[in-house]
């Protein structure tokens, strides 16, 4: 179908270009929508037609590619050149408020003043030394002095001074208040509701269909084999998920995990050698045992009882991951796999921090498939050339369209 309509295209404009396929596309899904639109479990990505124009615009450029090979002039390239159509601070900008919808309030809330907002903020910081506090008067607090927040984030206060500031922000509950207000999503709500829907999915299409015709994901399981430990018992389908969307999108495990040992202390945490954007600290080797023993139970047809993806209880120790920031240790007590990576992903869009290249797609198909923050223009990626980005990363689009196509029954 994409060559019939790529030639008929070419036919009346040899030199179509993505504006046309964009308007081709758009007429074609709205035509035949549970055919051809982008969907996965019900939810539109994007517009729901980039896939299709992603597809007609590579058979276009296949079909007027020539085999004569050209040579190309390399450009001299000076700091005023380093510019497309939208200035550097204009792009960033962009990249800090993707996917939000109050980045940065005008006004304070009815009713508050910046001395009422500084008394809130020192009575929060007290209630962080007791130890017992009322959740919904957290709740409230943090909600009341979001205005405060955004203005402190904004200006670009340190990570160090954040935490010192707002030690419930770097908690579970602090920043789920913080990020359905900048958002308008529940974090970890959201996220789990997504993992019942679409987790089993996933993890069938990639425990099959990829480990049949990826030798990538067969390379994961022998490295992963000489690490294999004795500890069992615990819910691994997430993590699993997780390491092998890593492992799909070819993106490096370090880049989002710092492995240490199981009685390390935070203290004892080799921050220099951490990323500086939001990193697990996973501390024991569990972690990557109990994801292999149950990837080869997969590969190798043996039967699993199957685990409610929602719950992410560890059984290791109390203190089974650590949050990292600016590589800084902004959370020492999370006791589940599930709080430690919405932990990690709400602090992208928290602090205004911008996906990096080496996670890219990893992230953004966790943010659109599963936290559904599902923006239909603009990127969350950094920006280390001046090279556009599509609006919705072409290898998500991939997966997506592979998930939709793939047919499975559960055993």
């Amino acid at each position: 179908m994409i060559r019939i309509v790529a030639t008929e295209m070419m036919g009346k404009c040899p030199h179509a270009g993505k504006k046309h396929s964009t308007e081709v596309a758009k007429k074609m899904v709205a035509k035949y929508p549970k055919s051809l639109q982008d969907v996965i479990e019900g939810d539109i990505v994007g517009k729901g037609y980039y896939s299709l124009v992603k597809q007609l615009q590579y058979r276009i450029e296949n079909a007027k590619r020539t085999s004569t090979p050209k040579i190309r002039k390399r450009k001299h390239q000076t700091e005023s050149d380093d510019t497309d159509e939208i200035p550097l601070e204009e792009r960033a900008a962009m990249q800090d408020t993707y996917g939000c919808i109050k980045w940065n309030p005008k006004f304070l809330p009815r009713g508050e003043t910046q001395q009422s907002q500084q008394q809130k903020l020192e009575k929060l910081k007290m209630m962080f030394l007791q130890t017992n506090v009322s959740p919904e008067e957290i709740k409230c607090l943090m909600k009341s002095t979001f205005y405060t927040q955004r203005q402190h984030v904004n200006q670009g206060k340190s990570i160090q001074y954040l935490r010192e500031e707002w030690p419930f922000w770097f908690d579970e509950l602090g920043m789920s208040v913080h990020f359905k207000e900048l958002t308008g999503n529940n974090l970890k709500e959201m996220f789990t509701r997504n993992l019942d829907l679409k987790g089993q999915r996933l993890l069938n299409y990639m425990t099959t269909v990829c480990a049949k015709k990826s030798k990538k994901f067969l390379q994961t399981y022998a490295r992963l084999q000489r690490m294999r430990g004795q500890q069992s018992g615990c819910s691994d389908d997430v993590k699993e998920l997780v390491l092998l969307l890593l492992s799909y999108f070819d993106e490096k495990e370090e880049s989002l995990f710092f492995y240490v040992d199981n009685t390390s202390l935070p203290e004892e945490v080799q921050l220099e050698q951490m990323p500086l954007t939001p990193t697990i600290v996973v501390c024991g080797k569990s972690f990557i045992s109990n994801y292999l023993n149950n990837f080869v139970n997969r590969i190798c047809g043996v039967t699993v009882l199957h685990v409610n993806l929602s719950t992410g209880q560890s059984c290791y120790s109390s203190r089974s991951f650590m949050l990292s920031l600016d590589r800084t240790l902004v959370n020492t007590n999370i006791s589940s796999f599930i709080s430690a990576l919405c932990l990690m992903f709400g602090s992208y869009y928290c602090f205004n921090i911008h996906y990096p290249s080496e996670l890219a797609s990893t992230l953004e198909f966790l943010q659109r498939c599963f936290f559904s923050i599902n923006p239909e223009k603009g990127t969350k990626v950094e920006n280390k050339n001046s090279k556009r980005r599509l609006n919705v990363n072409p290898r998500v689009l991939t997966l997506i369209q592979e998930l939709s196509d793939h047919e499975w029954c559960e055993a």
